[in-house]
């Protein structure tokens, strides 16, 4: 697996002592992430340089560095690291608390009239408290984000950064729960318990099949917006990318033949909100016998991975198996996105290389496009579920802000979350009229 590995190189200022840095970090095949000048002073500049190195990488370079006549290794940085120090989130108070007034108010007595209000009309609840801006973030750290079954704790990092992107994005308050649990109907019975703390419940990093279990009671019990993120968040990314690859290449999306490799909660929820946008025959292949039956009752066909991708003219991998498509498997003209992370099963790169049309990885196609706006939406419009219809609003939202050089927005930009919460709040309130 690849994970960032930032070098710290000091070079002395004059021509080309950069370049030979850089030449000795290209002949160890090493591509380079990012390049700041940390601090010059003395005729020496410190450079942080970072690289994406899995275990195999030939970690010599930092000698042959070393013994270049105008550059050192210093060593490297904890840059990721300081960046997480102390947590990434900050539980903070909506107004100032200044005056014994203010104190008297928001706490005790004043606090007991809302209380009492809510206690008659719970709905009250909505106006007078955080409820209808608060996301539970729920893992039992089965399935993190490209680790695996690492456990609650490990995962809570990927869970803070979920709820840093809610705050900064869409302005949600972002709360991590972490259940120490793999047994679903305990999962689903911890949730329940705590749920009238939250406006909504985000599933994350749940593997399946549990993750179909968990949510599948949790909708049926809960009448508040319930998403597995993996699932349903990966999925509507997906479907705004293929609308604009379909679109350039000429092709109707639901005239395509897509082949889904990699059966688990991504792949199943691709395969799910592409068949109810319309999709017709959508081929999939998985070592697993279970997936390939779940995959069957959704309307697909199971397949091998080599039919798959003869066959297919879009290819989806969602398996976190680095390399499992082979270059000369590629088709001219296909559209491959190799979703898996950090490692996608193919480098978009060579999938160009080899003909294809549009290839993209989970960098580019990562569902952090979509689960800001989604739950923005929903709790705007106060909304008791997530239908296919908010989910295919939010799909076409993103399509229709794309750049026409890219597939899809640039997911930093506020300006797309507040559209998608938009297009789900309409589609929340289109329904309700109908």
């Amino acid at each position: 697996m690849k994970i960032p590995e930032i070098l710290i190189i000091e070079t002395i200022h004059q021509p080309g002592s950069l370049a030979r840095v850089l030449q000795v970090i290209a002949d160890a095949g090493l591509v380079i992430e990012h390049l700041h000048a940390i601090k010059r002073e003395q005729g020496r500049t410190q450079w942080e340089i970072t690289l994406e190195m899995d275990e195999s990488a030939d970690r010599s370079l930092y000698d042959r560095i070393g013994e270049l006549p105008t550059a050192r290794f210093v060593g490297k940085s904890d840059r990721v690291f300081n960046r997480h120090r102390g947590g990434k989130l900050r539980m903070s108070s909506s107004l100032p608390i200044n005056t014994q007034q203010v104190l008297r108010d928001i706490y005790t007595p004043g606090v007991a009239r809302v209380c009492l209000a809510i206690r008659d009309e719970p709905a009250r609840a909505w106006d007078y408290t955080s409820l209808g801006r608060t996301v539970a973030i729920i893992t039992n750290g089965t399935a993190i984000l490209g680790l695996g079954d690492i456990g609650p704790l490990a995962g809570l990092p990927v869970m803070e950064g979920k709820a840093a992107l809610f705050a900064s994005l869409v302005g949600l308050n972002g709360i991590p729960i972490l259940v120490d649990d793999r047994d679903p109907k305990r999962v689903i019975e911890t949730i329940l318990a705590i749920e009238k703390s939250f406006g909504a419940i985000q599933l994350e990093d749940i593997a399946a099949p549990a993750c179909f279990e968990i949510e599948a009671e949790l909708r049926k019990r809960l009448n508040k917006p319930v998403l597995h993120d993996d699932q349903h968040c990966t999925a509507v990314v997906v479907l705004a990318a293929l609308h604009n690859a379909a679109r350039r290449v000429g092709r109707l999306l639901e005239h395509s033949v897509i082949g889904q490799i990699g059966l688990g909660a991504a792949g199943l929820g691709i395969v799910r909100l592409l068949r109810a946008h319309g999709a017709g025959r959508i081929l999939g292949a998985d070592l697993s016998g279970a997936a390939l039956e779940r995959l069957r009752a959704l309307g697909g066909e199971p397949a091998t991975l080599e039919q798959v991708m003869a066959q297919c003219d879009i290819i989806i991998a969602t398996t976190g198996v680095r390399g499992l498509i082979r270059p000369e498997w590629v088709r001219p003209g296909q559209v491959i996105l190799a979703l898996s992370n950090p490692d996608p099963e193919i480098e978009p790169i060579v999938a160009l290389e080899h003909g294809a049309a549009f290839a993209a990885d989970g960098k580019g196609i990562n569902n952090v496009l979509g689960f800001p706006g989604l739950f923005k939406g929903a709790l705007d419009a106060r909304a008791t579920s997530i239908t296919d219809q908010m989910l295919m609003a939010a799909a076409h939202s993103i399509a229709e802000l794309a750049p026409e050089e890219d597939l899809v927005p640039d997911p930093l930009d506020p300006a797309v979350h507040a559209a998608v919460a938009e297009a789900v709040r309409a589609a929340v309130l289109t329904g309700r009229r109908v």
